[in-house]
C-alpha cells in the first residue's frame, strides 16, 4: 500500500535506517515458504517500529499477531535488558520458523510465544506492558483494545498496524465488508477515547500511535 508517488517512496525508504541482516533473512523465507508474505511489517515500517521502540526503551512489550516474527524482532531491539516479549499468534504452524529466528537474534529468552485465540489469552495474563503492537483480525481491533487498555502502564504507547486497510476506510462501504467496518469504529474510538491521545500516520497501510494518558 503505498500513498506517496513511487520516486518519493523510494526516496524515503532509501534515506532510513536499512534492516539488520537478519531481518532480511527473515523477510526472505517469508516470502520464499509462507503464505500471505505480504502480512510482513517489512523494511520501512520495521525500523519505525523498531525506532519508537528505541525511543520508549520499554521493559514490557505485548504484541497481538507474530506471524514469522518480524515485528516482534524489532521491537526488541529497542527492548531494555531485563525486559520482556509476549507474542500471541493463532496460528501453531509458524512456530517452527519463528523460533529459528528468535533463536539467532539473543532474544529468545526475552520473547515469550503464546498460540491460540488472543481474545481469550490476553485475560490471563497478568502484567502491564508499556507498549503493545496491534497487527492481527482487523474484525477484532475494538475488542483487542477494551482488553489492554486496564493493562496499559501510564505513558504507554499502543501502536495499530494496517488503519488505512488499503484505503478502505474512505470508500463506500460494502455492508458485507466487516474489517472495513471495525477499523472505521476503531481508528473512531481511537481518536475519541479520553485516556489516550492518537496520531495516525500514513505509513505504508496506515500506523496509529496511541498514548496512554
Amino acid at each position: 500500500m503505498h500513498f506517496l508517488p513511487e520516486e518519493i517512496d523510494n526516496y524515503v525508504v532509501d534515506h532510513s535506517q536499512q534492516e539488520p541482516k537478519i531481518l532480511q533473512e527473515l523477510s526472505k523465507e517469508t516470502w520464499q515458504k509462507v503464505l500471505n508474505p505480504r502480512m510482513l511489517s517489512g523494511a520501512f515500517q520495521g525500523r519505525v517500529l523498531s525506532m519508537i521502540s528505541k525511543l520508549i526503551q520499554p521493559t514490557s512489550i505485548l504484541e497481538i499477531g507474530t506471524y514469522t516474527g518480524y515485528s516482534a524482532l524489532c521491537l526488541a531491539e529497542g527492548m531494555s535488558s531485563e525486559g520482556n516479549i509476549i507474542t500471541i499468534d493463532k496460528n501453531e504452524e509458524l512456530e517452527t520458523l519463528q523460533n529459528k529466528y528468535f533463536e539467532k537474534s539473543g532474544f529468545r529468552n526475552q520473547i515469550q510465544q503464546r498460540v491460540g485465540n488472543a481474545i481469550k489469552i490476553i485475560p490471563t495474563i497478568d502484567q502491564k506492558f508499556d507498549l503493545v503492537f496491534i497487527d492481527a483480525d482487523k474484525s477484532n481491533y475494538v475488542n483487542y483494545f477494551h482488553l489492554i487498555i486496564d493493562k496499559m502502564n501510564s505513558g504507554g504507547i499502543i501502536l495499530s498496524d494496517n488503519v488505512l486497510w488499503s484505503g478502505k476506510i474512505v470508500e463506500e462501504l460494502d455492508p458485507k465488508d466487516l474489517d472495513t467496518k471495525v477499523l472505521l469504529a476503531y481508528n473512531k474510538l481511537l481518536n475519541s477515547d479520553e485516556r489516550i491521545e492518537t496520531v495516525l500516520l500514513p505509513i505504508r497501510d496506515g500506523l496509529t500511535i496511541s498514548r496512554v494518558k
